[in-house]
């Protein structure tokens, strides 16, 4: 279901290694593991009015490491725990493409987050980009909201270069909620 009223807020949420625990490629839903406070965070978030909305790179199908329906299989268990969980997203977006296809879609380009915001009529600025990763971040610096970086997955390695952009930064998405809602 897209928003078609009032522009909403958004979280454009990063999925390995800020939602679910990143082995590496994530080739199979049993490899599929909810990060710890995870469900809450989305829950918050939700109370809070924020769409939640996962923007990821999943080159391991461009690589022919994984098929387009074993991502989708691995992503309907992301969204059975998290439901099991008591908690959901409202929408899916990803990027199939190696790094070196010159994509736009894949982070940091923003045509996926682009797609989102006309689908689901988001106010941009104030809404938030949050990931692990450098390349989760910047869309927001074209986009026009702020971001947030999880010390979770490859987050820890990326501290001082978040800040040099000008991002929050949290432990985990849990613990970056107050920065997000207020």
């Amino acid at each position: 279901m897209t928003g078609n009223g009032s522009p909403r807020r958004a979280v454009f949420l990063d999925r390995d290694g800020t939602l679910i625990d990143d082995p590496g490629y994530v080739d199979d839903p049993a490899r599929v593991h909810l990060l710890p406070g995870v469900a809450e965070a989305l829950q918050a978030l939700e109370r809070a009015g924020f769409l939640r909305i996962i923007i990821t790179n999943q080159s391991a199908i461009g690589r022919g490491w994984i098929t387009s329906d074993q991502y989708l299989t691995i992503q309907r268990e992301v969204e059975r725990q998290l439901i099991a969980a008591g908690a959901s997203i409202d929408a899916t977006y990803h990027c199939p493409h190696t790094p070196d296809a010159g994509c736009t879609c894949r982070k940091p380009g923003t045509a996926l987050h682009r797609e989102a915001v006309a689908s689901w009529t988001i106010d941009v600025a104030a809404s938030w980009c949050v990931g692990d990763q450098i390349r989760d971040l910047e869309p927001a610096r074209e986009l026009g909201c702020r971001s947030l970086l999880v010390r979770t997955g490859k987050g820890a390695a990326a501290v001082d270069e978040a800040v040099a952009l000008g991002a929050a930064v949290a432990d985990d998405l849990a613990a970056g909620i107050g920065l997000l809602t207020r």
